[in-house]
This record gives structure tokens, C-alpha cells and sequence, in this order.
């Protein structure tokens, strides 16, 4: 059954089948386990946080008979329609893909349970008119609460691995907006003057995603922006973005927001019980 959000202190069931849509946040509290991702095997122990995309990829999970978490998990789309487009996200996941484990201080780590626990103490609220929109707040807190301590780990590391050039290169061009027009992944291999080919096959190797997944990343906090501002038209929205018509433009919606246009306006009105 697929799940918008879930809590539990449970380590080894951190690869479920069924959190294979999640983005998983896991801090260690205690002992230490360990567990293999995308071929490589993490050891963490206490105030080890863990992002990780998908996270029913993880193997080999083993715990210390000591060994205590607490773990967050929502919906991984939704999570990223929170965000603004030029967000760190992008870059911020890439590096997360190739190494999910962030060292965290006790300071830092105390913060880190805040944010679970907030999360945790609203999620039986679902009788709320706004139960979505309250846990997207709070999911926000904690996504940029993480953003601080990943930028803070990125800045005391040295890259020098290559094989990220290639996409670094894509998020920029992403960060700038452009994906508002151009949704074409050979649009993107040109401008970066590469086959697609190569480009499809390098974004997979290093991210885990495909480049068309990047730029609906991109492109869907722009098109809510869009649909948020009551002065503009559908018509208008579909100009701006340069969608070929109303009808792709309306199963666009439907597929990345889960609603159509008109639907997903309609949502934003204050709801009668």
C-alpha cells in the first residue's frame, strides 16, 4: 500500500518494499548498524543521519543488538513539489546518492529529532482540512534543516570525481529556470554539447535518476507558481510555458501534480467541512 508519510524506530525495516516512493531521513540515537547502498557498504552509529531516495535499494541491512533509530519517511514526489525550483535540492541529491550519511554533533542531532517529532506528533491529524499542506510545512523545516548540515559537509570536502561534472552541468542550467520552456532532454545535451545518449546514461550512472526526472523536478514549482496566481488564465499558463496545447498541458498536470489544472486550483480554496 503506498504511503504519504510514516514514522517508526524500526532499522531493519528501512528497506520495506513499500517505501520504494520515499525519501527516507534516519538518525541514529544509538549502537551503530550498517548497510549496503548503491554497492557500497555504510557503517553508522549515533548522530549518523541517513537521506536516502528509495530507500527499499538499501542491502545487507544489519543492527547491533544496541543499535536505536528513529526514522521519517514521506512521499518522495511530494517532497520535491515543496520546493522552489532553484533549490540545493538537485545538487544537494546528487551528492546524497553517491554517500547518504551525514556525521551530525549533538547540537545538530537534537535538531534533527525536533524536526521527527513534530512530524511524528501531527501525522495521526488527518481529519485537518489542511493536514497536507500542515505536514508540508513541517517537512519543509526538516528539508532545509538537512540542506544546512549537507552544505556545511559539502564545504569541508574536496571533489575531484569527474564523473559529476556532466551533471553539475545539467543542475545549473536547471537552477536558472529554463526548464519553464525547454522539457526536451535532447535540449539539454546540446546545450552541453553531448549526445543524449551520453547524457541519459550519465545523469543514471551518478544520480540514480533520469534526466527527465531532473527537469520535472525543476519545471513543477514553477508550474505551481503559475497555477497559484488566480490573474492568470490556464491558456496564459500553457503560453508561458510552452506547452503545444491546453490538453498536453492539462495532462502534464494531472501526471506531476496528481490532479488536473482546474482540479488543482479548486484545491486551494478553503474547504467546507
Amino acid at each position: 500500500m503506498k504511503i504519504d508519510f510514516q514514522y517508526s524506530t524500526d532499522f531493519l525495516g528501512m528497506n520495506a518494499a513499500e517505501l520504494g516512493h520515499t525519501c527516507m531521513h534516519l538518525l541514529c540515537t544509538a549502537g551503530e548498524g550498517s548497510f549496503v547502498f548503491n554497492g557500497k557498504c555504510y557503517h553508522i552509529v549515533k548522530n549518523d543521519l541517513v537521506v536516502m531516495p528509495q530507500p527499499n535499494r538499501a542491502k545487507n541491512v544489519a543492527a547491533a543488538h544496541v543499535m536505536q533509530v528513529e526514522w521519517f519517511a514521506a512521499d518522495e514526489k511530494y517532497l520535491h513539489s515543496l520546493l522552489p525550483s532553484n533549490n540545493y535540492s538537485i545538487g544537494g541529491s546528487i551528492s546524497l546518492n553517491q554517500n547518504p550519511v551525514i556525521k551530525l554533533d549533538d547540537r545538530q542531532a537534537a535538531i534533527m529529532l525536533e524536526d521527527f517529532h513534530r512530524l511524528r506528533d501531527r501525522l495521526n491529524d488527518r481529519h485537518l482540512l489542511f493536514y497536507r499542506e500542515m505536514m508540508g510545512s513541517l517537512c519543509l523545516t526538516m528539508i532545509y534543516d538537512i540542506f544546512e548540515l549537507h552544505a556545511r559537509r559539502e564545504a569541508n570536502d574536496t571533489h575531484s570525481d569527474r564523473t559529476a561534472y556532466i551533471v553539475r552541468q545539467l543542475t545549473d542550467l536547471l537552477s536558472t529556470g529554463i526548464s519553464r520552456t525547454e522539457r526536451e532532454v535532447s535540449y539539454y545535451a546540446q546545450r552541453l554539447n553531448v549526445s543524449t545518449k551520453y547524457l541519459s546514461a550519465t545523469v543514471k550512472r551518478v544520480t540514480g535518476h533520469s534526466v527527465s526526472s531532473f527537469i520535472d523536478r525543476a519545471t513543477v514549482p514553477i508550474l505551481k507558481k503559475y497555477l497559484n496566481d488566480e490573474r492568470l488564465s490556464l491558456s496564459q499558463i500553457a503560453d508561458r510555458m510552452n506547452f503545444s496545447s491546453l490538453s498536453y498541458f492539462s495532462r502534464y498536470c494531472t501526471k506531476h501534480l496528481g490532479q488536473s489544472p482546474s482540479d488543482y486550483r479548486r484545491s486551494l480554496q478553503p474547504r467546507s467541512r
